[in-house]
């Protein structure tokens, strides 16, 4: 069974910077891309950004192409999400998801994680 964990949410001011991490069990992680997506009250899931199995192809949604860095450590089977200059419109419940490929429609990705809720204040 597949799991996925994220941690390192919490409530930022406008500016600050968070560091997400999503640490998976169950699957061969080296195997698989990662996505991580986010969840704002009222709105639908949208896509954040993705990476490779390899760690060495990356894309992200324009809303946060600059600011915000996926990365991989295949030896700890852990993703990461580095957030820098947060703005209030990044409030959301981020979640981790594991695929076949690094893509960003949700439904290419098949197992998820419980999510993280970032909160920037103004």
């Amino acid at each position: 069974q597949v799991q996925l964990v994220e941690s390192g949410g919490g409530l930022v001011q406008a500016g600050g910077s968070l560091r997400l991490s999503c640490v998976a069990s169950g699957r061969f992680f080296s195997n698989y891309a990662m996505g991580w997506f986010r969840q704002a009250p009222g709105k639908e899931r949208e896509f954040v950004g993705t990476i490779s199995w390899s760690g060495g192809s990356t894309y992200y949604a324009d809303s946060v192409k600059g600011r915000f860095t996926i990365s991989r450590d295949n030896a700890k089977v852990a993703v990461y999400l580095q957030m820098n200059s947060l703005k209030p419109e990044d409030t959301a419940v981020y979640y981790c998801a594991t695929g076949p490929r690094s893509t960003w429609p949700r439904q290419d990705y098949d197992y998820w994680g419980q999510g993280t809720q970032v909160t920037v204040s103004t």
